[in-house]
């Protein structure tokens, strides 16, 4: 139990750092929704973190081939949500729908993963938890709103938010799913598992990629495309996903799904980095809400 505790604050950091490589990968999606299709952009980000990642776990995956066996079909229900699933959903979202409502949806992430962790897992967040969401959601109306209650009550929404809707509800699953089957996938190494999931998500992209290309779509080989291609797999794929699996399995799904709000405060300071963008006054007082409720919400107590 120690030890669990102590390794709390790094996993914290770690999400934290899954989120802002994912802050990325949205910008990403957006930049690229009229240059490279969704399908298109997920099986291609796929096969480079593969390529990157199978020289170092093919040999673990050999090693750890019951563990494997035992876990069966866990796998693949796995690698289909967390790997074909919530990324190409994203993007196909990405094509008609706005980056405030993509934000504004991914609100309900935390909401579906508490309700989940307390129906699937019986491990339902504490009062406090509870708290520190809603102190969390009211920063990242701050944010979204820009401080101004008009901006929220005039947003429309379209067919690209119901099919963030579907992401949402597909990346809760997969994360309380990787808590509730733990002891399953607690022998395999995370980088193997990793590894099995990309093996097992990849062949369920194919179908879609190759509608696309019968559709005309294709990845134009420039250096623009390659860096975002390259991006997605080694930041928001190898490195977060295996950040996010850490901390799911130390803090748990629902606690760990609240640190999805920082993602509209990593997309602002991405912004202001990158794109030379200001940062006004709602940004701050929306990131210091959303960050006090995160610690209010993850802070060790006696229950879940």
């Amino acid at each position: 139990m120690n030890a669990l505790n102590h390794s709390r604050p790094l996993a914290l950091f770690g999400l934290l750092l899954a989120n802002l490589c994912w802050s990325g990968n949205a910008l990403v999606a957006r930049a690229f929704a009229g240059e490279i299709a969704p399908f298109t952009l997920s099986f291609w980000r796929w096969c480079l973190a593969l390529a990157l990642l199978l020289p170092f776990v093919a040999m673990p995956l050999w090693r750890h081939r019951a563990a494997l066996y035992h876990a069966g079909w866990r796998l693949l229900v796995l690698g289909g949500l967390g790997i074909a699933g919530y990324n190409s959903l994203l993007y196909s979202a990405a094509q008609t729908t706005a980056a405030i409502n993509i934000s504004l949806v991914n609100t309900c992430l935390p909401l579906v993963t508490f309700i989940g962790a307390g129906l699937l897992l019986n491990e339902w967040p504490a009062r406090r938890a509870w708290w520190g969401m809603l102190v969390a959601v009211a920063g990242l109306a701050v944010l979204i709103s820009h401080g101004q209650w008009s901006r929220i009550t005039s947003l429309s929404f379209n067919q690209g938010d119901l099919i963030m809707l579907l992401a949402v509800v597909d990346w809760a699953l997969y994360s309380l799913l990787l808590r509730r089957w733990a002891a399953y996938l607690q022998p395999i190494p995370p980088l193997a598992l990793l590894g099995v999931f990309i093996l097992l998500g990849v062949p369920l992209i194919l179908p879609f990629y190759l509608y696309e290309l019968s559709q005309g779509a294709h990845l134009a080989v420039n250096v623009a495309n390659l860096s975002a291609v390259a991006y997605t797999a080694v930041f928001a794929s190898l490195l977060a996903y295996l950040a996010w699996n850490h901390g799911i399995r130390v803090i748990g799904a629902a606690k760990a799904a609240l640190t999805n709000y920082v993602m509209p405060v990593f997309t602002a300071l991405l912004g202001w980095v990158l794109l030379n963008e200001s940062l006004e006054v709602y940004h701050w007082l929306g990131a210091a809400m959303i960050f006090g409720g995160l610690l209010l919400a993850t802070r060790p107590g006696k229950s879940a």
